[in-house]
């Protein structure tokens, strides 16, 4: 259910419905991937994004990902949550159990692709 949810998603960002935004961290992790065609397929879809936390925002990111951090998430998930509060993101969606059940910030809503896509029908019904 999980795995369609995502789908749906990255289908409403590609058809411009919703917004996606990435960061350095998003880059600097799909750099890393030793899978060669998800490393392109992921490069490709950034190409949809509206908008980019570049590492020129790394001083302000690191800033917002501390406080964030203090909620034992680890610094890289900080770091990506920080890069969506810095640029205004009403959601951070994430399938990792640990970020959704320790951040209690009020700044952004972390949710999982389910609970997003509820939150998106809702809004717009």
């Amino acid at each position: 259910m999980e795995a369609q949810a995502k789908i749906y998603i990255q289908t409403l960002v590609v058809d411009k419905k919703v917004e996606l935004v990435y960061s350095y961290m998003s880059i600097f992790e799909n750099s890393d991937n030793p899978n060669k065609k998800h490393f392109k397929i992921i490069s490709d879809f950034f190409k949809n994004a509206t908008q980019l936390v570049s590492d020129t925002e790394m001083q302000r990111v690191e800033e917002i990902a501390k406080s964030v951090a203090k909620q034992n998430i680890k610094n890289k998930d900080a770091l990506h949550i920080a890069s969506a509060i810095l640029s205004e993101c009403e959601y951070f969606i994430t399938t990792d159990d640990i970020i959704l059940k320790r951040y209690k910030g009020n700044e952004i809503i972390v949710c999982s692709p389910i609970e997003f896509l509820n939150f998106w029908e809702r809004e717009n019904a």
